[in-house]
């Protein structure tokens, strides 16, 4: 299809093409970077584990989104998130696009207060590190998880967009493919979810531990108190203890 300005005649590539580009630039880019973290997807679907589809799932949940996150997925499933960083806080990414665009995101850290109130309705819930990164837990944490406006997951207002692209567009296309090259990267380490949000995982197997040792001290004082005394056994059995 052509768009013509004047004098200039403009040819928008396909998709094919666009690959190829976003392909060969992926490799300039890991001969200048020496290290790179491509979203690379295999299949139709970003995200296949509970926690990917989750975060993309939330996404979606917000009208705010809506428009822009179409063309943001294609990006992503067509490999043009060519590098991909996540760490407490903040995502960066190049994304290939008419050149290589510069996306950053902050998302705010889970309010102390809120993470507390999971927390506790989490006690004695999560069995170990293994269930609760490959989201084996009761749909109940489920839903509690994904609580809009007091879940783990952020919210529109608690996620700040910037990109080098000329689209005036808070969320251009190249930030939506950001947002859904990491529910790609939890399916492989969910535990970058706790890290982006600066909570610590741990303190969920803590409470649950802690609360189920609880219940055992309780339920064992409970029992001792139906102990027949020493006094009375040696007067019903017969017996000198």
């Amino acid at each position: 299809m052509g768009w013509g300005w004047g004098y200039e005649y403009y040819d928008r590539p396909s998709v094919a093409e666009q690959r190829k580009t976003a392909e060969k630039r992926r490799k300039q880019l890991e001969k200048k970077l020496g290290e790179i973290h491509p979203v690379l997807i295999e299949g139709r679907k970003i995200a296949k584990t509970w926690w990917g589809i989750a975060w993309n799932k939330n996404l979606e949940s917000y009208a705010d989104f809506e428009n822009r996150l179409s063309r943001g997925r294609s990006y992503c499933t067509n490999g043009f998130v060519l590098d991909l960083g996540i760490r407490e806080g903040e995502i960066k990414a190049k994304v290939s696009g008419s050149s290589i665009y510069d996306v950053k995101v902050k998302i705010d850290r889970l309010d102390d207060k809120k993470w507390q109130k999971i927390v506790t309705a989490c006690a004695q819930r999560v069995e170990n590190i293994g269930s609760l990164v490959e989201g084996k837990f009761p749909q109940e944490l489920a839903d509690v998880f994904m609580k809009r406006g007091d879940g783990l997951f952020p919210g529109p207002r608690q996620i700040h967009m910037s990109c080098s692209c000329p689209d005036g567009a808070t969320l251009c296309k190249h930030v939506a493919a950001t947002l859904y090259g990491v529910g790609n990267r939890l399916d492989n380490d969910p535990l970058l979810f706790f890290k982006l949000r600066g909570i610590d995982p741990d303190e969920l197997i803590r409470k649950s531990v802690d609360e189920k040792m609880k219940n055992l001290l309780v339920n064992a004082g409970k029992k001792t108190k139906r102990v027949i005394p020493d006094k009375d056994v040696a007067r019903i059995f017969g017996v000198e203890l």
